[in-house]
C-alpha cells in the first residue's frame, strides 16, 4: 500500500515527537520538515536526510505529492496555516488548541468539510493508556450516576509571551473531559490573576455547570512549587482518580462513597444523616504505548479510510469553546458565560 506522503509544519518543542513517530508509521514517508529557524532544520536534516526542508510552508502547499500536514506552530497561526492547506486539499493534523477562536475553529471545521480532507487535532491525552482505560470504566456504568470532575494541572512555569496558563495547559484537561464525559456544558464561571506580567494569567480556575447536579472544577497554575496533575472522577458507586505524575499505578478505582438515609424521625435522620461506605482500590492494567504513535496512527489510518478521527475537528472546536467562554468569564470578573454551541 502506498504511504501517505506527510510534512510537518514546526520544529520546536513538539514538532521532532511527530516528526519522529511519523518516521517509524509504516504508513507514512516523511517529505517535508518546515521550521522558520535554520538550525533546527540542519538540525532535522541530520536525523532525516532523506526527508525535504523549507523555512517557508508555501513549498509545501504547491507540492502535488503531499498528502497531509501536522502543523505544530503558536495557536494564532494555525488559522491560516491550516485554511490554506485545507483549501489546497491537504489533510492537516493541528497542535492544541484548534485555533485562537471559536470563530476560526468553525471555519476550519466548515473548510475541512467542504474539501473533503481530514481534519484533527493533537489532544494527545485522549491518546494515553490511562485515558483510554477511564473511558472504558466510565463507558461499563461501573461508577455508577456521575457526580463531578475535578482537575488540577499545577507547576512551575513554563511561562509564555503569546497565550495565557488558560490556552496552555487548559487543552488537555478539558479535551480529558470531552472524551470521558460526553456531555456539554452550560455554562461556566472562571476568574485568573496576572501576577508575573500584565495582561497573561498565569493561574486560573474554571467552575462548569451542566444539566442535572453533574459539575466540573478546574485549576491550572503556572506559579507552583510543584508539579501535579491529578483528575477525579466521581460515580454514585465508585470514584477515579487519576495521577499522571504517577510511575506506574496512574489510574486507581476507589470502592469508596456515601449513601444518603433516608428515615422518618427528623432527629434520628439528622444523627445518620449519610452512612459511609468504604472498600476495595484498584489499579488497572494500563497501555504504556507512546500516546502520540496513536495520534499519528489515528490521523493516517482516518486519511486512509476516509472517516473522522477520533478528536475530529468538531472536539477541537469544542475545548475552544469552552476556552472562549472561560476567557470571556475572566475578563468579566467571573461572571457566569454560557458556552454551549447555540450561546
Amino acid at each position: 500500500m502506498k504511504p501517505i506522503n506527510v510534512g510537518v509544519i514546526g520544529c520546536g518543542y513538539w514538532g521532532p515527537n511527530l516528526i519522529r513517530n511519523f518516521v517509524d508509521n509504516d504508513s507514512a514517508q516523511l517529505r517535508w520538515i518546515c521550521d522558520v529557524d535554520e538550525r533546527r532544520l540542519t538540525e532535522m536534516l541530520r536525523r532525516y536526510p532523506f526527508a525535504q526542508t523549507t523555512t517557508d510552508y508555501q513549498k509545501l502547499i504547491g507540492d502535488s505529492e503531499l498528502d497531509a500536514v501536522a502543523v505544530v506552530t503558536p495557536v494564532a497561526t494555525h488559522f491560516l496555516i491550516a485554511s490554506e492547506f485545507l483549501r489546497a486539499g491537504k489533510h492537516v493534523l493541528l497542535e492544541k488548541p484548534l485555533a485562537a477562536t471559536v470563530q476560526q475553529s468553525e471555519q476550519l471545521v466548515e473548510l475541512a468539510q467542504q474539501h473533503a480532507r481530514t481534519l484533527m487535532v493533537d489532544h494527545t491525552f485522549v491518546y494515553t493508556g490511562a485515558v483510554r482505560k477511564m473511558k472504558e470504566i466510565v463507558s461499563s456504568a461501573e461508577l455508577g450516576d456521575l457526580l463531578y470532575f475535578d482537575s488540577v494541572r499545577i507547576n512551575l512555569g513554563l511561562f509564555q509571551r503569546d497565550i495565557n496558563v488558560l490556552w496552555d495547559l487548559a487543552p488537555h484537561d478539558l479535551s480529558i473531559m470531552d472524551y470521558l464525559i460526553e456531555r456539554q456544558p452550560e455554562g461556566l464561571s472562571a476568574i485568573g490573576s496576572c501576577h508575573i506580567e500584565e495582561g497573561i494569567e498565569n493561574i486560573a480556575y474554571l467552575i462548569m455547570k451542566f444539566p442535572g447536579d453533574f459539575i466540573a472544577h478546574f485549576h491550572f497554575n503556572w506559579l507552583a512549587p510543584v508539579k501535579i496533575r491529578h483528575t477525579l472522577i466521581a460515580g454514585s458507586s465508585k470514584m477515579i482518580l487519576y495521577d499522571d505524575i504517577e510511575p506506574t499505578e496512574k489510574v486507581r478505582v476507589y470502592d469508596k462513597g456515601v449513601t444518603a438515609n433516608r428515615v422518618a424521625d427528623r432527629e434520628a435522620a439528622y444523627q445518620t444523616l449519610v452512612s459511609y461506605r468504604t472498600g476495595d482500590v484498584w489499579a488497572p492494567k494500563l497501555d504504556t504505548t507512546e500516546a502520540l504513535r496513536y495520534v499519528v496512527a489515528e490521523f493516517l489510518d482516518s486519511i486512509r479510510t476516509s472517516r473522522a478521527p477520533l478528536t475530529d475537528g468538531p472536539a477541537g472546536l469544542r475545548v475552544v469553546r469552552l476556552l472562549e467562554a472561560a476567557q470571556k468569564s475572566i475578563k468579566c470578573g467571573g461572571q457566569f458565560t454560557p458556552c454551549s454551541a447555540n450561546s
